[in-house]
């Protein structure tokens, strides 16, 4: 089963929220909801700023474990390697 370990966010620069699905495409329009998480829903962390897609669900929790380790400078400089102006990457449920 693929899997996908992504960050959300605020604004640029603002409060980051680390998460894995197994559908991505599901998952979003539930954070944009606010019934993604409660954490999402309270802060507003509904912007997918950085996604990775794996083949295994088990490598991507493997990796959400690790980001969440990490500082957080690190993480918005692996958002900002990609998406430097944290645009939002999803498009919907046909993205």
């Amino acid at each position: 089963m693929t899997g996908y370990v992504y960050m959300t966010a605020s604004q640029k620069r603002g409060t980051i929220y680390i998460g894995v699905t197994n559908d991505l495409g599901r998952r979003m329009p539930e954070h944009k909801a606010g019934a993604g998480s409660r954490f999402t829903s309270r802060y507003r962390v509904q912007r997918l700023v950085w996604y990775e897609e794996y083949f295994d669900i088990a490598d991507a929790i493997q990796r959400e474990r690790s980001l969440k380790r990490w500082p957080r400078q690190w993480k918005i400089e692996v958002i900002e390697k990609n998406n430097p102006q944290w645009f939002e990457l999803f498009r919907g449920t046909g993205w």
